[in-house]
């Protein structure tokens, strides 16, 4: 049932506190290639780690969308955003250009065979290979301070944005 599904989603990912794995993969920004390093982001402020089951599918859709229209927040609180899926990744390119999608203005990963997904503990119960809908907020540190997994997309970007303004004030009271 979906509500099973939901709530085993629930139970998904690493929990806060714990240090965020270090990742590189192959990336996409609007439309183009490049190697993204989550180290390398780190050292530009608190990073927003979201997995996603696939490119191009409705769930998936709304929530790029979604960070896409909530980007200059996220840039101004001096977080980046980046979208990480084992799913569909041929189609990421597309994806990352979209404007009905992520429109250009944050990258997305490809985690072929979910590797990036294990080291997070957001695995899609249903589809191994594919990533569970699980966001993180990275502090500059590397320490993990939000977790938000819910298959839902709506609330994502809420949440991830919520966390990393409170990491702001606690920094720069």
């Amino acid at each position: 049932t979906v509500a099973a599904a939901l709530a085993g989603s629930a139970l998904a990912g690493l929990k806060e506190g714990a240090k965020a794995p270090d990742f590189t993969a192959p990336a996409f920004l609007a439309g183009q290639p490049f190697t993204y390093k989550l180290a390398d982001a780190l050292k530009k402020g608190p990073v927003v780690v979201y997995f996603f089951p696939a490119a191009h599918t409705q769930g998936c859709n709304i929530e790029a969308h979604l960070f896409s229209e909530a980007i200059d927040q996220f840039k101004a609180a001096h977080a980046t955003v980046i979208g990480v899926t084992a799913g569909n990744v041929d189609q990421l390119a597309d994806f990352s250009k979209e404007t009905e999608h992520c429109g250009g203005k944050f990258p997305v990963a490809a985690d072929p065979g979910a590797k990036i997904a294990k080291q997070y503990d957001s695995v899609l119960a249903q589809k191994p290979d594919w990533s569970d809908r699980t966001s993180y907020v990275v502090a500059q540190n590397g320490d993990i301070v939000k977790v938000y997994s819910n298959l839902n997309p709506n609330e994502h970007v809420n949440e991830t944005l919520a966390a990393v303004l409170r990491q702001r004030e606690s920094r720069f009271g």
